[in-house]
């Protein structure tokens, strides 16, 4: 009776999603392109991609180190995971990320993530195709993360990241931090997360240029990182011994943007093979997300293969591949 409660209040809450648009206020759309290190909202692994980045309430392995890391004292074993993302505009993305857990209630974790390119050509007023000059651009950040369990129920996690911009002579440097909870509710498999990332101070650009003329600036305004906040709940509506279906919704609060909502559901046999299906709503550009994973028995624990599939109305398709080595 619990899980019917439960079901009939997600499904309210999704039905006052869609019938009032007042949730969602276009005023946020304002808040555009006041924030810097945008690459920090590019989610990582491929199951969190194909369920719609619905994924707080969700993450129990080494995806936790960016989604939330409170979910990280709820793995079974200590895990190594790798994640390449091929990203709109020939831009690819990289994650590698280990935790170990050394009580049953506390897990330390580190993490590294880059966003890379292909050299672009320097154009100016006069050479419009390239004045045979190139610049780079790259994106780093070096996490590491702390998970605790305060009681059964109940876990905390904490990040501290570095990250590192360069736009050919500039650099942008800052030091954030992510907070986040988890709390298993006890009615059935519900749980609710809480989330904030990428906390910290406004970050401005190091370096000088030229300009036209001889002329060189090296004062440049601050910008706030791209903090997130975000709520997360998620259960099983249907679980057996072979069979189990998971579902998540999750309210996204981003301080430059509309907030919006992300749904996602991933269907698990014999905890070997998933399918996963996700979608976005008031989000510019994005929308339904799907993918699939495999999970196969080694040794010494278990590897999971995922890949997520992510499309944009404009810019194409995105394609994540992760793979999770698990250590017993």
């Amino acid at each position: 009776m619990k899980i019917k409660l439960t079901t009939i209040l997600l499904f309210t809450l999704l039905f006052s999603i869609k019938s009032n648009a007042q949730l969602f206020p276009t005023l946020g759309g304002q808040r555009a392109g006041i924030s810097t290190l945008q690459f920090l909202k590019i989610g990582i692994g491929g199951r969190a991609t194909a369920m719609g980045d619905a994924f707080i309430a969700v993450a129990d392995d080494a995806s936790a180190l960016y989604w939330n890391p409170a979910g990280l004292v709820f793995a079974k074993q200590n895990e190594v995971m790798f994640s390449h993302n091929a990203w709109v505009a020939d831009i690819s993305q990289e994650f590698v990320g280990t935790f170990y857990k050394f009580s049953e209630s506390d897990v330390i974790g580190l993490s590294l993530s880059s966003l890379h390119m292909e050299n672009m050509k320097v154009t100016d007023e006069f050479n419009p195709l390239g004045n045979g000059q190139y610049f780079g651009f790259g994106d780093i950040a070096f996490t590491v993360s702390y998970s605790r369990k305060m009681t059964e129920q109940f876990s905390v996690g904490a990040s501290i990241r570095y990250v590192e911009e360069t736009l050919d002579r500039l650099k942008m440097r800052g030091v954030l931090i992510d907070i986040g909870t988890l709390y298993w509710t006890g009615l059935g498999s519900t749980r609710f997360a809480v989330a904030i990332t990428n906390f910290g101070n406004e970050i401005a650009p190091d370096g000088e240029v030229t300009l036209w003329g001889g002329r060189t600036n090296s004062d440049w305004q601050a910008f706030s990182p791209p903090t997130m906040f975000r709520i997360g709940f998620a259960f099983e509506p249907w679980q057996t011994e072979q069979n189990r279906i998971t579902t998540s919704i999750q309210l996204n609060h981003p301080n430059d943007n509309s907030e919006n909502v992300s749904l996602g559901g991933e269907y698990s046999y014999n905890n070997i093979v998933q399918l996963r299906a996700g979608y976005k709503i008031n989000v510019d550009e994005q929308g339904l997300t799907a993918g699939a994973g495999v999970k196969l028995p080694l040794g010494i624990g278990n590897v999971s293969v995922d890949y997520g599939y992510a499309s944009f109305s404009r810019l194409g398709s995105t394609h994540r591949f992760s793979i999770i080595l698990g250590l017993y």
